[in-house]
């Protein structure tokens, strides 16, 4: 069911606002960095910032869980492209301000808000998803894999262009293969949610969970904010920030996705569970509009 309040209809324009930002402010700041540099440079410097916007364009033009993933893979780049050309002698006042479009652009395309937004243009009939927050150990995971991909796809061509043949075919192959190999590993991210349906409620999460947990609304004693000395079962990952619990009637059964040690999962009975939505207080809402028990 899409959402009707006013903020979640502008804040992807309020993006896309940003993101023309970028574009121009980030062409006066490219040409200012690659002037006196040759042409071969100048041209993959120029070309690829404007194909990598494009790419921006395309990946929010339409929302949907895959497009989250892109997005968020591609706005923050802006941030070290901004940071690279004013290191390389653009103009102070167009590198500021590219800077200042790119960090405002990565904000709200790291916002829970947007990312709730996005995976709710995908969902099936009458369902309401309300996105997860990480688990801090994979998303550090993530960031540092995200690091590693951004400095090669932003330099790789750069030093093909400057005739350093080696060093910038080594560069450029690193970045493709952290892209090959981790893009199903940052799109489990946006492919995370606690799910509120006519029926109950339903756990998708396959990062943690071998298998989605499904509760039917006779099933659910209560749903709460977690109380700091809450034993329900841990669901978040651990995942930082105010987590949601979810008590039952009767215990239920939980797999843990599996691990090393535990090829098959672990499975667990549980009589409450927590689950770290990003914006707790609305799935709290919506919980309560479809008149489960909360509280």
């Amino acid at each position: 069911m899409p959402s009707n309040r006013l903020p979640d209809r502008l804040l992807p324009w309020v993006l896309r606002l940003l993101w023309v930002g970028v574009l121009v402010f980030g062409g006066n700041a490219i040409d200012g960095a690659v002037s006196g540099r040759s042409d071969a440079v100048g041209g993959v410097a120029t070309w690829g910032a404007g194909a990598g916007w494009l790419i921006g364009v395309g990946a929010m033009a339409v929302p949907a869980v895959v497009s989250l993933t892109a997005t968020r893979l591609v706005v923050p780049l802006s941030v070290p492209v901004a940071v690279i050309a004013w290191s390389f002698g653009a103009d102070d006042v167009d590198a500021a301000l590219l800077l200042g479009f790119a960090a405002a652009s990565t904000v709200v395309v790291l916002s829970g808000d947007l990312g709730r937004i996005f995976v709710q243009a995908s969902a099936y009939g009458d369902e309401l998803r309300h996105l997860l927050r990480a688990p801090a150990a994979y998303l550090l995971a993530v960031l540092v894999s995200w690091a590693v991909w951004a400095a090669s796809v932003l330099t790789g061509p750069l030093l093909l262009a400057a005739r350093s043949w080696v060093l910038g075919g080594v560069v450029s192959a690193i970045g493709v293969a952290i892209g090959v190999w981790a893009w199903p590993r940052w799109h489990r991210l946006a492919r995370r949610w606690l799910v509120v349906v006519p029926v109950g409620l339903v756990l998708h999460d396959h990062l943690v969970l071998a298998e989605t947990v499904m509760l039917r609304r006779q099933e659910i004693a209560a749903v709460r904010l977690a109380p700091s000395d809450t034993e329900a079962a841990d669901l978040t990952g651990p995942a930082a920030g105010h987590a949601i619990e979810i008590a039952t009637v009767e215990p239920v059964t939980a797999i843990f996705a599996a691990t090393p040690n535990e090829p098959r999962g672990k499975p667990i009975h549980l009589t409450a569970c927590l689950v770290c939505p990003t914006r707790p207080g609305r799935a709290l809402a919506s919980i309560a509009g479809r008149r489960l028990p909360v509280g």
